[in-house]
Order: structure tokens, then sequence, then C-alpha cells
């Protein structure tokens, strides 16, 4: 009686078994292939390596590594390892485009592998990849792991400009805000106002359409905030305050979380007067002494963009920043910030100059 229940429980395992065994290859990795795109986190692909032999071979497959998103990709600086590099790099040789991008940032900034890195964004660049463009383009503009002679504000602008026209927010503001200034580009003060505009528009489209999937009271909730047009300082996404929105504030890519972990915990040298970008979101260190321009009101902040500038001035700063003179008391040096002198900064922050 007994050995004939173990034989029951054993031909249903393996039935089962068998189910699985006899779907045809080109289907599971087409399926592997969408969950490695969709995957909330590197849990949910790791997952299915450790599943069974089958789904392992089968996740490794060139075509699945090559759809892995920025998410499934994501690793926290306090565990980055050989495993995690090669990894990355098994997914770049499958033709990720993302996990190009992902290396080379860590490369350029964080293992300060300046030539290595910057060829790993030149070619996710290549194949239109916005943040990128936007990324290489911010290089240019400071002429990070260079001198300051090796700035190029045409080559920043151009390539703020592709990355624009691929909707990437940051480089449509940072775009704007050189139109303004006539930055890198012949001034032209309405179309960078026209930029900054539609910057903010493609803001709110992609706010809403991250509120559209959220739970239902999660929904009523946002819906409820709406109609009290109430702004709170790191609450929402800065700018569209200026519709008297208050809507999330837009997701960090995984890699500016990275960077910001990796130099936060010491591993990486930004001593020596390096610093980060004040802009919580960024991550991106200074790869030479005063590199960022620096506010010129307080000289307490430093930024790698204009966008990053904007973006913090309406999230935080604007209630902090104050005259330069207690700055200058408590001993601070007038770099250049990269940018010109603390005085002759092109943007002066002040609310009226970011108000759309």
């Amino acid at each position: 009686m007994l050995q004939r229940k173990k034989q029951r429980i054993s031909r249903k395992f393996t039935d089962k078994s068998d189910l699985f065994d006899g779907l045809p290859e080109d289907l599971v990795i087409s399926i592997l292939s969408k969950l490695a795109s969709s995957a909330s986190s590197p849990s949910d692909f790791i997952n299915i390596l450790v599943t069974c032999k089958r789904l392992n071979r089968l996740a490794l497959h060139p075509l699945v590594l090559s759809k892995a998103g920025s998410k499934a990709l994501a690793v926290k600086a306090r565990n980055w390892c050989d495993s995690a590099h090669h990894f990355l790099k098994h997914c770049i040789n499958a033709g990720n485009v993302e996990a190009c991008y992902t290396l080379g940032m860590i490369q350029f900034y964080c293992l300060q592998n300046r030539g290595s890195g910057a060829s790993l964004l030149a070619k996710a660049a290549i194949k239109s990849h916005a943040p990128a463009l936007y990324s290489l383009g911010v290089i240019q503009f400071n002429g990070s792991g260079g001198s300051k002679n090796d700035k190029d504000l045409r080559a920043g602008v151009a390539l703020c400009a592709r990355a624009a026209f691929l909707g990437h927010v940051d480089a449509l503001r940072e775009l704007g805000h050189c139109l303004q200034d006539g930055y890198g580009v012949r001034q032209h003060i309405a179309e960078g106002r026209r930029l900054l505009i539609r910057a903010n528009a493609r803001e709110l489209a992609s706010s809403l359409n991250a509120l559209v999937k959220r739970k239902p009271q999660q929904q009523h909730q946002r819906r409820l905030n709406y109609q009290h047009y109430s702004f709170k300082a790191g609450s929402g996404c800065p700018l569209l305050s200026d519709f008297g929105c208050n809507v999330p504030a837009p997701e960090v890519h995984p890699v500016n979380v990275f960077s910001k972990e990796w130099f936060e915990s010491g591993r990486g040298a930004l001593g020596q007067g390096l610093r980060l970008c004040s802009h919580k979101g960024c991550g991106r260190p200074e790869t030479r002494a005063h590199e960022f321009r620096r506010c010129s009101v307080c000289g307490t902040v430093n930024y790698c963009s204009r966008g990053c500038q904007a973006l913090d001035w309406k999230l935080r700063h604007k209630a902090e920043c104050g005259p330069i003179e207690r700055w200058l008391e408590e001993g601070g040096n007038g770099d250049d910030g990269g940018h010109g002198g603390v005085g002759e900064m092109e943007e002066v922050v002040e609310a009226e100059h970011f108000a759309i």
C-alpha cells in the first residue's frame, strides 16, 4: 500500500517535470527575456538561475542577457565584486546597451578607469542610449577625467541635443539652460524657456504614468494631494511645483545610486578637495579639484550640471541658501567651479530665474 502511494507521488512529480521539459527552448527563452527586461530587482533574475539546471542555462542565453533591464543589473556598492563585474561584461558581450552604460559609469567615475569607462559610454551612445549621451555631454561640459582645458562646450551641447531628442528629460533641461545662457551655443532665450517647459511637461507625463500603475488607494491619496496643490521640500518632483502639482520625484537610475553609495562608503577616492554633486539624485563625483560649479550666493553646494543645479534649487537648496559672506567667513576659497568664478557663475541662484 505504502509502496503504491510512493509510486503515485513519484509519477505526479515526474509528469510535472515532463510538462516543463517539453516546452520548446525558444518559448522559454522568450519568457525569460521578458522577465529580465521587466525585473524590479536583481533577485528576480537570480532566482531563475538557482531554480534548476535548464533554467540556469537558458537564463544565461545571449538573447536573455541582452534584454536585462537596469533594475535587473542593479548592484549595491557594498556588493561590488569580480562576479558582478564579469556578469555585466557577459551582458555587454550579448549586446546589452544598458549594461554597457552601467559598467561605463562605474568604470569612469568609481573605478577611475577613464579610458575604458568612456569607451563603454560611447558604445552605448552610438546605439542611441539617451542616458549615455547625456552623461558624455556632462563629461564634455566639465572636462571630466582631464584638465580644465579639456572642456568642449559645443560637443556637450550636441550630445545633450541628441539625448533630448530621444526624450531624456535631464538632457532637455540642460539644453534649455544652455540656450538661455548662451553656454556652448548661440543664446536664444525664448527657445531655451520653451525647452524647459517641455522638460516639465515630459516629467509630468512620466509621473502621471507611474501614478496610473499604483494601487487604487494610493491613487486616491495622490489625487487628494493634487487637490490641495501642496509641495513639501523633498516630497515631490521639484520643478513641477511651478504648475501647482505635487508628484513623486523621478526615479533615480540604479547606477547613480551605486555611485553615491560607493563614495559615501569611502571606497572611492574623494579626498583632496574632491566633492560629489550636491543634487541627491546624481551621484557624480569630481575628477579634479574645483571641477563642478559652485553656488554663487552661499558657496556651500556644487553641481555637475545646470540641470542638477535647477533641480536641487527647487528641491532643497532654495530654503537653505544664504549670503556668500557666511561662506567666506568659514574659510571658503574662490574656486572657479569649472564654469567661471564664484561671482561670475552664469546662473545666479534665484527663484525667479528657475521659475518656468
